[in-house]
């Protein structure tokens, strides 16, 4: 099963280096992994998303709370939560025909256009991870360039939260 974790931790030198290490060592896979500071300049927040069943997870839990660098840890799958993903995809627009396709499919998507070349769109897309990968399929035999993805971040719904 999929999880998503985030993990408030002290904006230190190495506290990403320790974390990855974490999951490298236990032969964790992480899927995604999206790092940024909080209000609080000293903390920064960990995203990142993973698999296994509910005992890999406790385990991961428990293992990242034993870190120095780790303040808090949060299993958002745990309970209701709202997760997004942004994502870039150049695509060959050749035609006029192919142009008026991938727009329309944009605004079908609700994303948009930020870039036009002669023959290249570049159209930025932010949702949930099935929204992106929805997205890509229904491009179907239009050529894609280059792909570039945020990787998931999240945020619990009503009061949960992850602070100190």
């Amino acid at each position: 099963m999929r999880h998503i974790i985030s993990i408030l931790v002290e904006n230190e030198f190495g506290a990403l280096s320790r974390i990855a290490g974490l999951f490298t060592a236990r032969g964790y896979n992480i899927e995604s992994l999206t790092v940024a500071p909080t209000d609080d300049a000293t903390l920064s927040r960990i995203t990142l998303v993973t698999t296994g069943n509910d005992q890999i997870i406790e385990q991961i839990i428990k293992q990242l709370n034993k870190l120095l660098d780790v303040v808090k840890v949060m299993d958002m799958t745990e309970g209701p939560h709202i997760e997004r993903e942004m994502m870039l995809v150049k695509v060959l627009v050749a035609s006029y025909e192919a142009r008026e396709e991938v727009k329309r499919l944009a605004d079908i998507f609700r994303g948009r256009v930020i870039d036009v070349a002669d023959k290249i769109f570049t159209i930025e897309l932010t949702g949930t991870s099935e929204k992106l990968d929805a997205f890509i399929s229904a491009l179907g035999q239009t050529p894609i360039m280059e792909v570039v993805r945020s990787g998931v971040i999240g945020i619990a719904r009503g009061e949960r939260h992850l602070r100190i």
